[in-house]
């Protein structure tokens, strides 16, 4: 015999279907699904964070004080993003700056 959730499971299937179309419910699955494993695969990655990751983003800032300090720019009390506009420019004038 069928209990008090069995039946409401049943009731809520079947408002499903009447209110969508059995031609949705494919659909509404596929996408639930998709989302379930994007979320599992970044909760993956933070917690799961590998050392590869995380030095190459440190080697990747290094490169970027190199270069800052090759073009002599200051990088002191500058956040990476102000570094990285600094250099563009600094590129940018010494492209259209005449060569001697």
């Amino acid at each position: 015999m069928l209990s008090g959730w069995e039946w409401i499971i049943i009731l809520l299937a079947f408002v499903v279907i009447l209110i969508w179309g059995p031609s949705k419910i494919p659909e509404f699955a596929r996408g639930l699904g998709r989302a379930r494993a994007e979320f599992e695969r970044a909760s993956r990655e933070y917690l799961y964070e590998t050392p590869e990751k995380k030095a190459s983003k440190s080697s990747d800032d290094e490169a970027i004080l190199l270069i800052a300090k090759a073009l002599g720019i200051s990088t002191e009390g500058k956040t990476k993003e102000q570094i990285c506009q600094e250099i563009i420019t600094s590129i940018k004038t010494l492209r259209t700056s005449p060569q001697t």
